[in-house]
């Protein structure tokens, strides 16, 4: 291939370099974020040398190439371009800021909010083990032991702006210090405490406009919405003035400017009005959840699952940390937890009821993670494709939602739902336990009665390659052609796999595994012929002549590295069974990932056939394909 010429025809069909916002590439395609699509022309791409596909995802503009060429076609294109290189990273940020204004809040919201999730459920777990425990043992809270827990139990809530702030600077890109700053300010304790306020403490005035607005000296506990509107505006002033003053007095300018006019600010203007919104915004969620005979939780339990395929579920993380910092009652989880057990279970009816074997060995693994907690799979991967279930894991969410907000169910954290969420609902265990049941049997009989249709069988393409003739012969024969699991799981078919570049085979024929764990092995002997930065795609020539591509995850380049250890470097020769990469796949999983890893035979071509000749569980080594030589 002319990589100049192919970069050069690309470079043009997208409208040219004027018409380029970023590009980066992964394991096997360009990733490309355009000004102006109108201006790409998709069928001359398509048409172009060593492009094997064109299509758009997240925002990007996605070119197929393939495994060990796309790196060279890209360098050619930033060459042509003028482009800087970017990281994966740069470009999907890049391809969210083209997204719509309330996509984007949204996504800020859930940027900000996700790191601190740990350390809300770390607490909200102690509170809710303290206050099960001292019911069943009321001496308890008279003891050292339980004034001490309750000190941890409590504390991420009582700081709960200054985690924020942070996480809020590092977002918007300003000094987490200064922002953690901004955080101490709103609850320092020179202000009378909110929560003190609520039960009647009397307050002063802070700060008076003209006699004609008094603020009152109270703290921000127990608020969201102003600390971040609070740290946005210091970090975007504090950027400015980095630009603006002079670097010999930036270091003493910047920072006390930036306090001085965000903090004043703050507790005059921004902190008063926002804490207002925040109140009505609050009202409103528990006025909807509080709608006589569970009306309004079973609309949002029906509703929460179409918002996690639109992408814009992070929003409820502002909703379930404002009702936290309120009252410690979280009653928004219930709903998620009968959203997501509902698809689990909607995922679980048919995988026993369907006859497709390949349907199956998806269906069971992705209905089991969403009792867990983590729905993608069983939504994309399942529920969403034939539909049908996935009504009916909407009509069982709105029934198990509608359960909780009757028995006033709540959770002492946010974060975590399923099975898990018993932890932090043990004040109504009784309660989240109906829901849970309700949830998942309306979802589970509606779509066991509503069933599928079934795919046709598997074509003879992916069926176990015959033998013939000498069996020892045979035996040889196959031996020498036939590919090994590098990962233990369970073995699925590679149309199946939820992204159409593995699904059609645009990049070779193969197969694909959810993986049991997280460890990648060498299939037989083999060199290294490729391994990405971001250590999520590996590249191998075995020494039977089959190049393969093992690629862990779905999208998992945009983790740009993270939950993943490579053992091996490019070039390597390695032994069959010997560790190549090791990955964290519940925290993948968590991340919104699917797990599913394509093995792609990329050089396809090269053979009269690749046959798929595994199923249901399979081990690291167990033959899981046959190529069949021209």
């Amino acid at each position: 291939m002319d990589y100049r010429k192919t970069a050069s025809e690309i470079l043009q069909f997208i409208g040219g370099k004027e018409n380029l916002i970023s590009a980066a590439h992964c394991a096997t395609r360009l990733r490309l974020v355009i000004a102006d699509n109108t201006k790409t022309k998709k069928s001359e791409l398509e048409n172009v040398d060593g492009v094997k596909g064109v299509f758009e995802a997240a925002g990007q503009l996605q070119i197929i190439i393939g495994t060990g060429t796309v790196n060279k076609v890209y360098d050619e294109f930033i060459a042509l371009s003028g482009a800087e290189a970017a990281s994966k990273d740069d470009v999907k940020q890049a391809a969210a800021s083209k997204a719509p204004w309330y996509k984007r809040g949204i996504k800020t919201l859930g940027d900000i909010f996700v790191p601190i999730i740990p350390a809300i459920v770390a607490t909200g777990l102690l509170n809710g083990l303290l206050g099960g425990l001292s019911r069943v043992f009321p001496a308890m809270a008279d003891s050292n032991l339980y004034t001490l827990l309750n000190i941890f139990s409590n504390t991420a809530l009582t700081f709960l702006p200054i985690l924020i702030a942070i996480s809020a600077a590092r977002i918007f890109k300003g000094n987490i210090f200064l922002g953690a700053v901004i955080g101490m300010i709103m609850i320092h304790p020179d202000l009378v405490n909110a929560w003190s306020v609520a039960s009647g403490a009397e307050t002063t005035t802070l700060w008076s406009w003209f006699g004609l607005w008094d603020i009152s000296n109270v703290g921000y506990q127990g608020h969201v919405i102003p600390v971040i509107i609070a740290v946005f505006i210091m970090s975007k002033l504090e950027n400015w003035l980095h630009k603006k003053v002079p670097e010999t007095f930036d270091l003493f300018v910047t920072p006390l400017v930036s306090v001085l006019v965000t903090g004043f600010l703050t507790m005059t203007i921004i902190g008063p009005i926002f804490a207002q919104v925040e109140s009505w915004v609050l009202t409103g969620a528990q006025w909807l959840i509080s709608i006589p005979f569970g009306i309004g939780a079973f609309l949002m339990g029906g509703v929460y699952a179409p918002t996690v395929v639109a992408g814009v579920h992070h929003m409820y993380n502002a909703i379930e940390m404002m009702m936290l910092a309120d009252n410690g009652m979280n009653t928004w989880m219930p709903i998620a937890t009968a959203a997501n057990v509902a698809q689990g279970a909607a995922a679980l009816a048919v995988a026993l009821k369907t006859k497709n074997k390949k349907i199956k060995s998806m269906a069971l693994p992705a209905s089991l993670s969403a009792f867990m907690g983590i729905t993608e799979p069983a939504i994309f991967g399942v529920n969403v494709r034939f539909m049908r279930p996935f009504v009916a894991g909407m009509i069982g969410g709105a029934c198990g939602a509608a359960v909780a907000s009757l028995m006033n169910v709540y959770a002492t954290a946010n974060g975590v739902t399923g099975i898990f969420g018993f932890l932090i609902t043990i004040d109504s265990f009784v309660g989240y336990l109906l829901t849970f049941i309700v949830a998942a049997v309306v979802a589970f009989v509606i779509s066991w009665f509503m069933g599928i249709k079934e795919e046709t069988p598997a074509s003879a393409t992916s069926a176990p390659a015959e033998t013939s003739g000498n069996t020892a012969a045979s035996a040889i024969e196959t031996k020498a052609n036939e590919i090994c699991a590098p990962l233990s799981g369970t073995a699925i078919a590679l149309k199946d796999v939820p992204d159409p570049t593995f699904a059609e085979g645009v990049l070779g024929q193969g197969i694909a595994i959810e993986p049991k764990e997280g460890k990648v092995v060498a299939p037989a002997n083999a060199k290294v012929t490729t391994l990405f930065d971001t250590h999520h795609a590996i590249g191998l020539m075995l020494d039977n002549g089959v190049e393969l591509l093992i690629h862990i995850g779905i999208n998992t380049v945009e983790l740009n590295g993270e939950c993943y250890t490579a053992h091996v470097s490019e070039g390597d020769k390695v032994t069959r069974g010997q560790t190549l990469i090791t990955f964290d796949k519940e925290q993948i999983a968590a991340k919104g990932y699917p797990t599913i890893t394509p093995i792609i035979v990329t050089n396809t071509d090269d053979f009269a056939a690749v046959n798929m000749t595994a199923s249901g569980t399979v081990n690291a080594l167990d033959p899981i394909l046959t190529i069949e030589r021209a």
